[in-house]
């Protein structure tokens, strides 16, 4: 099972509660009141001077709505082993998560889907998602695409020379793409994968601070469409964004089903006329 060191985030269980606490905006008498531990003890708890139980840190992570990884965080910063599993995607156990996902990928067709874990690497996608991709990066038909989480969608999307330059309006499509591992970073906390990857995309999105806000002012549409333009095509589209309910486990609490649509008729004829279910593109 892979899980983070606790150094990696915050020095002690104590760091791990009054982070997490101040994230979410609650004041000690709500974090009493919610999950009916006394005020003193939280205040105990955030000052080192009283240890945590397992149970309590359980508790106190469904309260604060902990992401799972973070939850096992505070459980190694406690001296207690972790509560909840890290899988890799052909474990024999995600065989059932596995099925969803390939079910769930083929009804989009012919439309594009793809699955990312929290910071966006590319776990799983459907034929007509590859030749999207294929045809966006000017890859060859038969060039394979990763499915191992080498390859970030976000770092394809940012990237001067990735997909950006065809995407007609980069600024308001980057700037919802940043906000999307700004809250994964803030949600890790200090020192995570997230808030290194965060850095790194807005250094690719040329810019010295956080991400601009989303300029909803301009938006016509009840979404944020994606406007590409490449070899004379035209293509509006607008994603959706799936999450599995109830999980147990770390890799299918992070997992993301990112779904394609066209925004127009025009778009739609596109993607039908491409004929990923007839030809069956290699992936």
């Amino acid at each position: 099972m892979s899980v983070a060191t606790p150094e990696q985030y915050f020095s002690d269980f104590s760091a791990a509660l009054r982070y997490w606490r101040g994230k979410r905006g609650y004041s000690q008498l709500r974090l009493s009141t919610d999950s009916g531990i006394s005020q003193r003890h939280i205040s105990f708890l955030e000052s080192g001077r009283s240890q945590p139980s397992r149970e309590l840190i359980l508790k106190l992570g469904v309260v604060l709505d902990i992401p799972l990884r973070e939850r096992n965080v505070m459980l190694l910063a406690a001296g207690f082993a972790p509560a909840y599993q890290e899988r890799k995607m052909d474990d024999p156990e995600l065989h059932a998560v596995k099925q969803a996902l390939d079910f769930m990928l083929a009804q989009q067709a012919p439309y594009p889907a793809l699955v990312v874990d929290r910071l966006w690497n590319l776990v799983m996608f459907n034929d007509p998602a590859a030749g999207f991709m294929k045809w966006l990066l000017d890859m060859p038909p038969d060039a394979p695409i990763p499915r191992d989480g080498s390859v970030n969608v976000l770092k394809l999307m940012m990237a001067p020379d990735g997909v950006r330059q065809y995407v007609r309006n980069e600024q308001d499509v980057g700037a919802d793409l940043l906000h999307w591992i700004q809250r994964e970073a803030m949600s890790d906390g200090p020192g995570s994968e997230a808030t290194a990857l965060l850095a790194e995309l807005t250094a690719l999105a040329g810019l010295d601070g956080a991400p601009p806000a989303p300029n909803l002012d301009r938006r016509a549409l009840p979404f944020l469409p994606m406007q590409i333009s490449k070899d004379g095509v035209e293509l509006n589209l607008f994603t959706t964004i799936t999450t599995l309910g109830t999980p147990h486990d770390v890799t299918v609490h992070e997992l993301r089903l990112e779904s394609f649509f066209p925004a127009d008729e025009a778009s739609a004829a596109w993607f039908r006329e491409r004929g990923y279910l007839k030809h069956g593109l290699a992936a």
